[in-house]
């Protein structure tokens, strides 16, 4: 297929482009995803009268202080959620240490910060700790790891198994930018204090799918394919189904119905989202978070634009809010562009820098990249005085 204009522009983004778009998107996708989450395209269109094109208010209007489920938070209006706080905190983990993170830097930093350092929640419209607003399974962090002086490094073991390591970990794939293995190790590694089973693979291949992305002359179809040749069992096999029906759609109208029923046989969580089955969210190699597939699949549909695939993410209903996250993040590291509108009205609204986020990680990875260098140096100069020259004769 002959090339976008968006997709040209984006195959000569520069690392703090693709970045910044990585980070700005998936609070952009967030905040749009935030009003609509748990429902059906269906019920979405009746309530919008059509379906969700940018920024809309509550589900419940004003009533949304008292009205259950989603009480009491103040999902809409350009809030971002949860997945952009979690965001946010591990880029402030990486501007921290400065270097490549593990379980432990998790439970050294992310955790003191989800606990002990008070800050604007746009849902709660206050100031509050983070740990206030997080939901159960990222509350396990500071359970387990706090509470309970688990390895952090298994700290994710009996979790529930979701999406919600997964839809934090960006910043880790642009860490590791164009190197989409050592982003899903790191992730893997990160992810253990939180996640397991599908929910730890999650978040290490939603990292190669960002690292992937910021390679030079990445698409859509690139990042598939590196997502492929590193997620195992269920994770792989949703990926490469749901991918392959997305590749037959024109667009995300068409494409809504057809990917829910692609990944339907590896969610656990069965067709009524807010009343999962009796198995759901339990360890398994057969089984796969929805998100990660379905976002992906969305950018596929989208082929690589990141208005359509946000919007198809979006529109898709169920966990949208973390779909269009991670939509968002692949595509912004594409280098497909953020529209502005959408950026400004999310970042006044949620009372957000979405930008200085971008700015402390583009630095912190250049220092990264630098001190990869410099070990790889030291190593290749250590194995040749071993004589590891003579392996390759």
């Amino acid at each position: 297929m002959t090339p976008t204009e968006d997709e040209k522009r984006g195959h000569s983004a520069p690392l703090d482009e693709r970045i910044t778009g990585a980070l700005v998107g998936a609070a952009v996708g967030d905040a749009l995803g935030g009003p609509v989450e748990g429902y059906s395209p269906e019920q979405i269109t009746e309530r919008h009268g059509g379906r969700v094109h940018g920024v809309v208010g509550p589900w419940n209007g004003d009533a949304w202080r008292t009205a259950r489920p989603i009480a009491p938070y103040h999902k809409g209006d350009g809030h971002v959620t949860d997945d952009t706080l979690m965001t946010h905190a591990l880029v402030r983990v990486y501007a921290r240490v400065r270097d490549h993170l593990d379980a432990h830097a998790v439970a050294d930093h992310l955790v003191p910060d989800l606990m002990g350092t008070p800050r604007w929640i746009p849902e709660l419209e206050a100031e509050a700790l983070p740990l206030q607003r997080i939901f159960l399974a990222e509350k396990w962090l500071v359970t387990r790891i706090h509470y309970g002086h688990v390895d952090p490094r298994e700290a994710g073991s009996g979790n529930i198994v979701n999406c919600g390591a997964a839809m934090y970990m960006a910043p880790v794939g642009l860490v590791n930018a164009a190197n989409p293995a050592g982003a899903y190790a790191e992730a893997l590694d990160v992810a253990g204090a939180h996640q397991w089973s599908y929910g730890r693979e999650a978040a290490g291949v939603l990292a190669a799918a960002v690292a992937a992305a910021c390679a030079p002359g990445a698409s859509a179809d690139s990042v598939v394919d590196a997502c492929l040749s590193l997620a195992k069992d269920g994770t792989r096999e949703a990926i490469e189904r749901v991918c392959e029906e997305a590749s037959r759609h024109p667009d995300f109208e068409s494409a809504l119905r057809p990917l829910r029923e692609a990944v339907a046989p590896y969610d656990t969580v069965g067709p009524d989202y807010r009343s999962p089955s009796l198995g759901a969210r339990r360890p398994s190699r057969l089984h796969a978070v929805e998100e990660l597939p379905v976002a992906l699949g969305m950018v596929v549909v989208a082929r690589g634009d990141f208005r359509q695939a946000v919007l198809g993410a979006v529109n898709y209903g169920r966990d949208c809010d973390s779909i269009a996250t991670m939509a968002g993040a692949v595509t912004g590291a594409l280098g497909s562009p953020v529209p502005e509108d959408w950026a400004k009205t999310v970042a006044d609204a949620s009372r957000l820098d979405l930008w200085a986020p971008a700015a402390a990680l583009t630095a912190v990875t250049c220092e990264v990249f630098a001190r990869d260098v410099s070990r790889r140096r030291a190593h290749e100069q250590a194995f040749a005085e071993l004589g590891g020259p003579a392996c390759s004769d």
